[in-house]
């Protein structure tokens, strides 16, 4: 090497003494590989049980309630995330009228149902907030300001037909509170619902239908 000449500076991600032999690290490659496959072990439950709680769950119809629009055994994806939004603002989660909603609903046991007074409900909602239902003759009307003549959900909502009430010993006719919410099933024969039980408080609503998953060959969006 010239004296005059400047050395030249080499880097390797193997380094050398200076009589070039390869020096030999401890690596903690291993180490940290099975650290990283533990923490993910760990986490990944954590993660799914957030997403089921708070952004989206998969649920089976059981029973015929909102035939014809989604059968029994159906598996459906309910979108949570609005009201769990909702709820980190201090508001309400109120569903559009039509949505179909997942909501909790308890003392059943009173009005006929079988298998526990405690459920989870799949149904349509029908009355907003303020509304004024009034069923009779087997028709749903809705009356606001908006609709101050009323209104015929039935006649416009997506069913692929219009949906027939059952026969009704007395008239009904209620007026929803600011948090109130009145939900039915499309299958309005067989179904137990606001008919039956009254509103629903709105933070008894899970989460809003937005798929339908199985069976493949009916797969659709809400």
């Amino acid at each position: 090497m010239n004296p005059n000449e400047e050395p030249q500076i080499v880097t390797s991600d193997n380094p050398v003494d200076k009589d070039g032999q390869p020096i030999h690290r401890r690596s903690n490659d291993g180490i940290k590989s099975v650290f990283s496959t533990v923490l993910l072990l760990l986490l990944a439950p954590l993660i799914a049980l957030g997403l089921t709680m708070y952004v989206f769950q998969s649920y089976q119809v059981d029973g015929p309630s909102m035939q014809e629009t989604l059968q029994h055994n159906d598996r459906l994806v309910v979108w949570k995330l609005p009201r769990t939004w909702a709820n980190l603002t201090g508001n309400d989660y109120i569903p559009a009228r039509g949505d179909i909603v997942i909501l909790h609903e308890a003392g059943l046991e009173s009005f006929g149902a079988a298998d526990g007074g405690d459920k989870q409900l799949v149904k349509r909602v029908l009355g907003l907030p303020g509304d004024r239902i009034v069923i009779r003759d087997g028709v749903i009307t809705v009356y606001n300001t908006t609709y101050p003549d009323g209104y015929r959900p039935d006649e416009e909502l997506p069913y692929g037909k219009t949906a027939q009430l059952p026969p009704t010993v007395n008239d009904i006719e209620v007026t929803l509170g600011e948090d109130e919410l009145y939900v039915v099933g499309d299958n309005r024969t067989n179904s137990l619902d606001s008919r039956i039980f009254g509103p629903v408080k709105a933070d008894q609503v899970v989460g809003k239908l937005v798929l339908r998953l199985l069976p493949l060959n009916q797969i659709e969006t809400f």
